[in-house]
């Protein structure tokens, strides 16, 4: 049998060091090229106006009395105050917690207090939220400080500039002291994961982890200090954080936030304002981006290479990117939180066939095996669920033995809930989530494979498919469709359209054309609240003898 294992043999070493050690290293090759652009804040910072704020802001964090070691979070969109943040608490040995920004009262609550935040890092607001007003609504004991981004005096709260010039000569000498005793498998961050289902679970993260993750990422998207990298995508998740941030640190590339959060128009005029060469996203975003009415006035034509990922990447939304954004080097990454995240990425010189159809080939010095219900091993070209092993995998689930015992097992092998296919030649297939995949009368049927097929419809813009309960066979084909613009098309005429092209098992009993789907602030589609509205739309039960 040739089993469905592979690992990443390289020639290129991981780096055994912190992030504060390879941001000074970065900070003073590239000193005077550009780090940080935020065009809707007025800012354009070298890698040395960047690192003079990052100390202020890491000194200042210690002269408060934090040490190596507290949970400092941060709940903001996408900002300069985030990135400055994101290295000054790496470099103080501070452990970053990620907050949605989208999060809510009882999941803000649950966050801080779960992992035991001493400060907090906050914007004013976001969208509708007024986060100050919610945060002084919580209880919240071991929370001691409150640092929002404004400048006026509010009670209650320090000033994130008023603390970075506060830092004194301890603070600097602090700094200067840990910069030898800060070790790369600290936790430097804890990232919330579930976003689908369940209450958050913070997977804890090293420096050894997401450094090297983004570097090799970096490495793969042919970064150099000449890159400018887009990035549309969400700071608090490992998307923007280590995909964006730390590819670009450990290249001397730039970093372009184009707005607080995802907006293609602002998207595709800092792509053409700035040249960037780079850019991120996930299907819905690349989408949203193509569609956009004013798309053929903005010159895209200096991008390269990006990556999709986030979410299965549809054939046709692939091949449109390639050839209307000319990102003729656009690579698919796979993988999750917890694995740092990336597993698996495409290459930039693989066929195009390769790059549309499957996630690449497995990461260097990662592991990844294929397994079945019973945990053995398939062989090659068999479905399977995903596990992964090596310097990728969190350090555990924050303070939950129990949750971590569940996903990383014996052998250090963390089981990803992705079900998936290797090839003979190591290149991996995702086709859906364990828990995704439906049995209707006995028949397995992956989501996937029916929305691959509709996406072959001419009217069809976007489409997910899930399962719904169904008293006679246990489940039924649920989809919901996204038309193009001016298009039209009933639910009789989409099952005609499959009708003796798929089995007749997977053809959609129930179809719903829709203008969105529910989402993270990722782009990840919530199935399961797709679900949960159809029960309740159509009176279904989950008990089959009901």
């Amino acid at each position: 049998m040739n089993p469905s294992f592979v690992h990443g043999a390289s020639d290129v070493p991981l780096k055994y060091a912190t992030i504060g050690r390879v941001f000074d290293e970065t900070a003073s090759r590239w000193k005077d090229r550009d780090a940080l652009i935020v065009p809707q804040q007025r800012i354009r910072w070298t890698y040395r106006e960047l690192k003079s704020r990052v100390d202020q802001l890491a000194a200042g964090l210690l002269t408060l009395g934090l040490v190596p070691g507290d949970r400092v979070g941060i709940w903001a969109p996408n900002c300069a105050q985030w990135t400055v943040a994101q290295f000054a608490t790496a470099k103080a040995g501070l452990v970053l917690v990620n907050i949605n920004p989208a999060y809510r009262l009882s999941e803000l609550e649950f966050s801080l207090n779960k992992v035991g935040c001493r400060a907090l890092l906050t914007a004013d607001r976001f969208k509708s939220s007024d986060y100050l007003g919610m945060l002084r609504t919580l209880s919240l004991p071991q929370l001691q400080w409150f640092i929002r981004f404004g400048t006026d005096a509010i009670p209650g709260f320090l000033n994130l500039d008023a603390l970075m010039r506060s830092a004194d000569d301890s603070g600097f000498e602090r700094l200067r002291d840990l910069e030898t005793q800060l070790q790369p498998d600290d936790a430097i961050n804890i990232q919330f994961t579930s976003g689908t289902t369940g209450l958050p679970k913070g997977a804890t993260l090293s420096h050894f982890n997401i450094l090297n993750n983004g570097y090799f990422v970096g490495r793969a998207l042919r970064l150099s200090e000449q890159d400018r990298i887009c990035i549309p995508v969400p700071l608090y998740h490992c998307f923007g954080m280590v995909l964006g941030n730390l590819a670009a640190l450990t290249h001397g590339a730039a970093m372009l936030y184009p707005a607080e959060s995802f907006d293609p128009k602002a998207t595709l005029e800092a792509i053409a304002c700035e040249r960037a060469t780079v850019l991120y996203g996930v299907p819905t975003m690349f989408i949203a981006e193509l569609e956009h009415p004013e798309f053929a006035s903005y010159d895209v034509s200096s991008l390269r290479t990006g990556i999709m990922s986030g979410a299965p990447c549809p054939v046709e939304v692939m091949k449109r990117v390639i050839r209307e954004l000319h990102m003729t080097e656009i690579t698919i990454a796979y993988g999750m939180t917890e694995t740092s995240p990336v597993s698996f990425q495409s290459a930039t010189d693989d066929s195009l066939e390769r790059r549309v159809s499957t996630v690449g080939r497995v990461h260097p010095h990662v592991q990844v095996k294929v397994v079945d219900s019973d945990g053995h091993c398939v062989p090659r070209g068999t479905q399977g669920e995903l596990c992964t092993r090596g310097y990728s995998v969190m350090k555990g689930y924050w303070n939950d033995d129990e949750k971590t015992r569940e996903v990383i097992d014996a052998a250090g092998w963390l089981h990803t809930g992705d079900l998936g296919v290797i090839d003979v030649d190591g290149y991996c297939n995702i086709t859906g989530r364990v828990k995704d995949m439906l049995i209707r009368g006995g028949e397995n049927i992956f989501p996937r494979e029916i929305e691959e097929f509709l996406y072959g419809h001419a009217g069809v813009q976007a489409v997910q498919v899930c399962g719904v309960p169904d008293l006679r066979f246990g489940e039924e084909v649920c989809a919901w469709i996204q038309l193009k613009p001016g298009c039209s098309a009933s639910e009789e005429e989409i099952r005609e359209f499959c009708r003796g092209r798929i089995a007749h098992y997977k053809i959609p009993r129930y179809i719903r054309f829709v203008t969105a789907f529910p989402m993270t602030v990722t782009g990840k589609v919530q199935k399961y609240a797709m679900r949960e509205q159809m029960k309740i739309e159509l009176g279904l039960t989950e008990d089959r003898t009901a």
